[in-house]
């Protein structure tokens, strides 16, 4: 449960980071545009352009995100399922057989299912970093 929160928490974090990023740099551009020597003509221009880069840097961000939460969406069903299909093949053997032997079992499978979803997520991380 710690470690769900911790996830939380990174991702929250990363949200905030983004957004931080975002609001600095339109308000960083907007005071370089106030305090630089331009006609109104000029500086209109180049609000209007700066707009634009800011929403199609948004829009490419929205897809982004959008696309990661599909994978992830994608990832958990996946990952549910195996638990789902190693439960049941456990209270079969719980039916048959020693009970301490299928607690075991049960805590392995969740243990192998959480550290697959870190190595994908790890995985995740390491390919977003070498994108930029």
């Amino acid at each position: 449960m710690t470690e769900q929160k911790q996830n939380t928490e990174e991702n929250i974090n990363s949200k905030d980071f983004m957004i931080g990023t975002l609001l600095g740099g339109i308000v960083g551009a907007s005071v370089a545009l106030l305090f630089a020597p331009k006609t109104g003509k000029e500086f209109r221009e180049d609000i209007n352009t700066g707009a634009q880069q800011v929403r199609e840097r948004a829009d490419e961000w929205k897809d982004v995100a959008y696309e990661k939460s599909n994978e992830l969406s994608q990832r958990v069903k996946e990952t549910k399922g195996q638990l789902q299909d190693k439960v049941a093949d456990l209270r079969q053997q719980a039916q048959n057989g020693n009970g301490e032997d299928v607690a075991q079992d049960i805590a392995d499978a969740i243990e192998e299912a959480t550290e697959e979803l870190e190595r994908q997520e790890a995985n995740e991380l390491y390919e977003r970093s070498q994108q930029y």
